[in-house]
């Protein structure tokens, strides 16, 4: 019996004019889910589970897909990757050294993005706009640049004070025009009001980017549903924002949330 593909976070990108795009990735490639948009969708459970890391057959995922032995050793579940300012890869430590040097001894930023409220984030440069899609911003602005993981983390710490460091998903989920100039106004706050010894990694002159979604109309009232409870999400699929597959009756279904979890496609 075919085991079906295994979810992992939506592949995405931003085209022409910031348009996002979105692609599962099957053993077969990235399956495009743009021509799905307006028409039926099915996502149905098979049954199997398998980590994201090591590929182990399991009975149950941890923490996005991970079995437990990962979720305790590998270093994508590591905790600098929720708290990036406990980030030792500057020091040749960590989980996994070379992973860490990797991913986490190099360049990142951190940044202001909308997603209905201003909220401050952290990332590597090669991850943006990547980053910024996930979260489902319809604008977003860097306001840093620096060499490592750790101390984006700390300008990050620093400005919770300030702004959220949480996406609220209901409010993500709806029509939510790209508040500019709430970006601007944030960076300026920033720039006269963090710590001194982080100040000079602070960018001044960043232009904000816009993102456009694959949304043909947002439901009035939308609920999140799990394939664990629900083995099989069928319907008219209206769009994708974030992580979040929208259907028409108003059910939305986190892919990422699911990742490990393996479905057939419809």
């Amino acid at each position: 019996m075919d085991d079906g593909t295994q979810l992992r976070k939506m592949l995405a990108g931003a085209g022409e004019e910031d348009r996002v795009r979105y692609a599962l990735a099957t053993a077969g490639g990235p399956l495009e889910l743009e021509p799905f948009i307006g028409g039926p969708f099915t996502l149905r459970a098979t049954g199997v589970l398998s980590c994201v890391s090591c590929g182990r057959r399991v009975e149950k995922l941890f923490a996005q897909g991970f079995c437990y032995p990962c979720l305790q050793s590998a270093p994508e579940a590591a905790e600098c990757i929720v708290h990036p300012e406990l980030c030792r890869a500057h020091l040749g430590e960590g989980r996994d050294p070379e992973w860490e040097r990797s991913h986490h001894a190099t360049e990142h930023v951190v940044y202001l993005s909308y997603t209905g409220n201003v909220k401050v984030g952290v990332t590597r440069s090669t991850q943006v706009p990547v980053r910024w899609i996930d979260q489902g911003a319809v604008a977003a602005l860097v306001i840093a640049r620096v060499p490592y993981r750790q101390l984006a983390g700390l300008i990050e710490v620093d400005l919770k004070r300030l702004f959220a460091d949480k996406t609220n998903w209901r409010a993500m989920l709806k029509q939510v025009p790209p508040d500019v100039d709430a970006l601007y106004h944030a960076r300026t706050l920033a720039l006269t009001t963090l710590r001194d010894d982080l100040a000079p990694y602070l960018l001044q002159e960043e232009e904000a980017r816009v993102l456009h979604y694959p949304v043909l109309a947002y439901p009035p009232k939308v609920n999140s549903v799990s394939l664990e409870k629900m083995p099989e999400v069928s319907g008219r699929l209206l769009g994708i924002k974030g992580q979040y597959l929208i259907w028409e009756d108003g059910r939305v279904l986190n892919v990422r949330n699911h990742s490990g979890v393996h479905v057939e496609v419809a």
